[in-house]
């Protein structure tokens, strides 16, 4: 009788399955669609580095989608922003975090008016961020790190940091800022969101003082090691944005290779040697909230 009573249990929850499992298909199917007509959108120079990004790969690999809060670390000028604010829709929304004030003259090249601009950059980013809607886009807040408000508290779902940690890293002595980063972040997600890494990547075998974060490269080991020692742990790895044509050396810095190009602009040749590696080579690590 349990064997009979079990069986047309199953009769009745197998076509529930296949049902639950069609629109599960369907609306990924939908979500892709989504995202290609967004990267459709942006303009040519955005699109000029989709070979090297991958957002699509990265942002799905993230588990992005419609509807979502994601917190975005660094959104600087809004390359993955302007991709974000349409993608995740009315029903979304975008939290962009900026680097905290007071790290902001450690890099000794700031002029007094770009600090100015940056003081009160978590009220003005949002009206800026705005104008990148499209026809129905995500609302848009801000924050600074180590200011992180109350009401953001539990909030998101994904939080990125894309080409952000180093930074945080070097100054860490200084100011314990990745510290500080890596507690908000956590605080912002709710249980089982994530936390989304795309970093440049050194090879392990580099010097530590080298792989600091002042030449803009971590290795994949340190960055696992902080991370979870902030309470996340490690769910995903991706080769997504691997390139192995970029080994720098101990006198190399990311900012050599495009898109900066920051040591060969008065130097065709030098240039062209640079843009035939391609962008940096990029550890991406996806981390969940327990």
């Amino acid at each position: 009788m349990k064997f009979i009573t079990m069986k047309y249990i199953g009769i009745i929850l197998f076509p529930a399955l296949l049902m639950f499992c069609s629109i599960s298909s369907a609306q990924a199917a939908e979500h892709t669609a989504d995202m290609d007509k967004v990267l459709a959108a942006q303009s040519d120079k955005t699109k000029s580095r989709y070979d090297d990004r991958n957002p699509k790969e990265t942002l799905t690999f993230f588990g992005i989608k419609p509807g979502m809060t994601v917190v975005e670390v660094l959104p600087g000028g809004g390359w993955y922003s302007k991709i974000l604010i349409p993608y995740l829709g009315p029903e979304g929304r975008l939290i962009g975090a900026d680097y905290a004030y007071d790290m902001l003259p450690k890099f000794g090249f700031y002029s007094a008016e770009a600090l100015d601009k940056r003081k009160i950059w978590a009220s003005t980013w949002p009206a800026e961020a705005r104008t990148w809607y499209g026809k129905e886009g995500a609302t848009v807040a801000a924050f600074v790190l180590g200011s992180l408000p109350a009401d953001m508290k539990g909030q998101a779902d994904v939080v990125l940091f894309i080409r952000a940690l180093h930074n945080l890293n070097r100054f860490e002595p200084d100011g314990a800022y990745l510290t500080t980063a890596l507690k908000e972040a956590y605080a912002a997600l709710k249980p089982g969101g994530i936390l989304g890494v795309v970093q440049h990547e050194a090879r392990e075998d580099m010097p530590d003082d080298w792989a600091q974060g002042s030449k803009g490269y971590l290795k994949k080991s340190q960055v696992i090691d902080k991370v979870t020692k902030a309470g996340f742990e490690l769910v995903g790895e991706s080769e997504i944005n691997q390139n192995p044509e970029d080994q720098p050396t101990t006198d190399d810095k990311v900012w050599r290779l495009p898109p900066a190009y920051a040591t060969s602009r008065e130097d065709a040749a030098l240039r062209e040697q640079f843009a035939a590696i391609g962008e940096s080579n990029r550890m991406t690590l996806k981390f969940r909230k327990p």
